[in-house]
């Protein structure tokens, strides 16, 4: 006999209808809130000579969207060399830079040492130094090695992180322990639990430090300021503020290019995003 009972809807209680709302109102003006300078900035750079950009209230629409100041932005510095400077950083820091945190990072989580405590205290400390600090001593240091004004001069110091070391630290450190002895059961090497457990097991960690790494050698400008003399190995965000200083007054140049140098920078987010929420969930749930 069929069933014909009636399903009863469940009407959603208006107190948590309310809650909702106002969660996605303060979830939209903190959106805002954070979007709200690059579409400025992007409003800017899209802007004809003719509109100004400093009128009150706000003028956010361009008055016809042009292309130019783009055009300039790529013309009038060595746009695409700077680019490609940075794209030599990346490729070179990235890699190194987890590979170094890495294997930093797994004897501190996963292997007894005496002093393995005093030590990553010690590391955990230089998290709290405010980088001018460290700007005469590494110069100093690339002085004496012969490295200033090379390309070396930027990456190596850029390849070890107190802060990969800790958030890798810490992704092996709750790896439960009967995955390890039960691989050292089966004949694993200590060098195959890092590679075979440990690495896996911290994708979305890495895919994180990823970002914040090229967020951070992208838009490196102080060390590189200090440590180069050739433009031609300057990096792109240091190649920006030149533009700033060959285009005057010119803010629309100076929007347009800083636009595009933002562009690989949400690139790479969006490529890696998956990885930052699967971790983001995991924190949770954790």
């Amino acid at each position: 006999m069929a069933d014909t009972t009636t399903p009863v809807v469940v009407a959603p209680k208006p107190r948590h209808t309310v809650r909702t709302v106002l969660m996605y109102v303060l979830l939209t003006v903190v959106g805002l809130l954070f979007i709200g300078p690059f579409l400025i900035m992007l409003s800017t750079a899209l802007k004809p000579g003719s509109q100004p950009v400093d009128s009150f209230p706000p003028d956010l629409i361009p008055r016809p969207p042009v292309l130019d100041w783009f055009v300039e932005a790529t013309t009038t510095i060595p746009f695409f060399t700077f680019t490609g400077n940075s794209v030599i950083y990346i490729v070179a820091i990235i890699p190194l830079y987890l590979l170094v945190s890495a294997m930093t990072a797994y004897p501190l989580a996963r292997i007894n040492f005496r002093g393995r405590g005093l030590f990553f205290m010690v590391f955990l400390s230089t998290m709290f130094l405010p980088g001018e600090l460290m700007l005469i001593p590494r110069f100093l240091v690339m002085s004496q090695l012969g490295l200033v004004d090379s390309y070396l001069a930027v990456i190596l110091p850029a390849i070890l992180s107190a802060l990969g070391i800790f958030m890798l630290r810490q992704t092996f450190a709750q790896i439960p322990e009967e995955i390890f002895e039960a691989a050292r059961v089966d004949g694993a090497s200590e060098w195959g639990l890092f590679t075979r457990i440990a690495l896996p097991a911290a994708v979305p960690t890495l895919a994180v430090l990823t970002i914040l790494g090229f967020i951070s050698v992208w838009n490196s400008f102080v060390w590189p300021l200090v440590v180069l003399n050739d433009q031609s190995k300057f990096p792109l965000a240091l190649g920006i503020a030149y533009l700033s200083g060959v285009s005057g007054n010119d803010v629309r140049g100076l929007a347009a290019g800083t636009v595009l140098s933002l562009l690989p920078v949400i690139a790479v987010f969006l490529f890696l995003q998956k990885h930052i929420l699967g971790s983001m969930a995991g924190a949770l749930k954790g």
